[in-house]
């Protein structure tokens, strides 16, 4: 394999995702100095002038496609210890101690874990929320993914970040690892949150140029207390609070009305869509194909490993795609294609970053990754008249199927295992970061009751 920057990737199943459904069968795509300087066809780029001159990568029976964007995740260590809760009570008796009892020590090996995790599986850009994120920085660009950071900021609570803290992150981790890693904006759920600080949050992201995260419309009770306490539902409410706009991404919208998508799309806000945390919480399913069908932009993420309980786009794919026609009855939505799109193209362009990755063209960046076909249940592969690589992405493939990744022409993955990074190392450190989480969360006893406490929380009407 490649050990530099310059390198063909030859004969494999080319996917490029433009936003055109094209696909080179066998293809080649041509690497120099970190970006795509040619895809095309086998003979095609033989013929290229650098193509004599460059080390070959061999990926005949594989797809090779841009990398994925998780473009909601949460950091964490608290996979599968808190199940078969509804939304709020999980926040309040789980999640919101967990964070009273976080150190940055403990943060860092969260983020070491679903980085490489996420890395492992394809995922070659991450939207993070999660504390104390200078150790977030520092993971992602010792894994060498990309990484956007929004911390956790709530002013209704006393143990999560502030404006303050999210600003001294700005100020040192702006952008760092050669633009690799960049810091946005965090806020937590509405109902953490006081206007004051939605709007101290907005001043903060136009001062520093940079983007906003947060969560929106998950549940039903949610809408229902927004339509209580402010008498307007949550994307309105949101607007404004003045956060709405290009550079704002909302986890979930699971339960938008029309006026709110439309509010989306007229302020040019983007959408991730979390299926499989939407499933195993029981928030509901999104409408993803009115979303897309108004023209909001719509990503992929698997939110934390707590709520998801793995970091496999692959499998959120799949999901994305399942979950779309159950909910609406229709077996022809959710079409592979569509569901590709969403977690390259789409998330690339959520970020802010689709000039620069998100698909196979010349000049972006090398952020390729490789699946590799060859394994039984990949059986039949087929070409021509029933091409049906795309199909197996969505529906069969999953991140142990994943070969190799690059991400600017840097080799982070070689024939399915993470190279820049001990795993073994970062899995223990994980365990023990997530041992002394528990102990630390154990002697917390007494947590602040959330401001969403006895406000009838799971009441399903709407």
């Amino acid at each position: 394999m490649p050990t530099g920057r310059n390198f063909l990737i030859t004969g494999g199943i080319v996917l490029p995702m433009e936003g055109q459904r094209q696909s080179y069968d066998p293809g080649s795509v041509l690497v120099l100095d970190g970006s795509i300087a040619a895809v095309g066809t086998v003979d095609e780029l033989s013929a290229h002038p650098a193509a004599a001159n460059v080390e070959v990568v061999d990926a005949s029976k594989q797809v090779v496609m841009p990398g994925m964007h998780n473009c909601h995740l949460h950091s964490g260590l608290l996979r599968g210890t808190a199940e078969g809760l509804a939304l709020w009570e999980w926040l309040e008796n789980h999640i919101d101690p967990a964070h009273r009892a976080v150190t940055p020590e403990i943060a860092q090996a969260a983020s070491f874990m679903a980085y490489t995790e996420g890395l492992r599986g394809g995922t070659t850009s991450v939207l993070d929320m999660w504390r104390f994120m200078e150790g977030s920085a520092a993971a992602a660009e010792a894994v060498g993914i990309r990484a956007t950071l929004a911390p956790y900021t709530a002013d209704f609570y006393d143990y999560f970040e502030t404006l303050e803290t999210n600003r001294r992150l700005l100020e040192s981790h702006l952008t760092a690892a050669d633009g690799r890693v960049r810091s946005w904006v965090g806020l937590e759920h509405i109902f953490y949150c006081s206007p004051e600080m939605f709007r101290g949050a907005a001043s903060l992201a136009d001062e520093f140029g940079t983007g906003i995260h947060t969560h929106s419309s998950e549940s039903i009770w949610e809408v229902q207390e927004c339509l209580r306490q402010f008498g307007r539902r949550p994307i309105e409410e949101m607007f404004n609070r003045g956060i709405l706009g290009s550079d704002t991404v909302i986890a979930h919208g699971v339960w938008l009305d029309d006026r709110e998508v439309q509010l989306l799309v007229q302020t040019g806000t983007s959408v991730t869509h979390c299926p499989c945390s939407n499933m195993k919480l029981a928030s509901g399913p999104a409408r993803v194909g009115y979303y897309r069908e108004q023209g909001l932009t719509v990503a992929l993420g698997t939110d934390g490993e707590k709520e998801n309980n793995n970091l496999d786009m692959l499998e959120e794919m799949k999901f994305a795609s399942l979950l779309w026609k159950v909910s609406t009855l229709d077996p022809t939505v959710g079409e592979p294609w569509d569901i590709l799109d969403m977690a390259t193209r789409e998330g690339a362009k959520a970020l802010g970053l689709d000039e620069v990755t998100g698909t196979l063209e010349e000049g972006k960046d090398a952020d390729i990754v490789m699946v590799d076909l060859r394994s039984l249940h990949f059986v039949p592969l087929l070409h021509g008249e029933y091409f049906n690589a795309p199909a197996h992405l969505v529906f069969t493939a999953s991140a142990r199927d994943v070969s190799n990744v690059w991400v600017k022409g840097q080799h982070l993955v070689e024939d399915g295992e993470v190279i820049s990074v001990d795993v073994a190392d970062v899995a223990v450190r994980a365990q023990s970061a997530a041992e002394e989480l528990f102990e630390r969360r154990s002697a917390l006893h007494g947590n602040t009751p959330s401001p969403a406490t006895d406000l009838g929380k799971n009441v399903p009407q709407i």
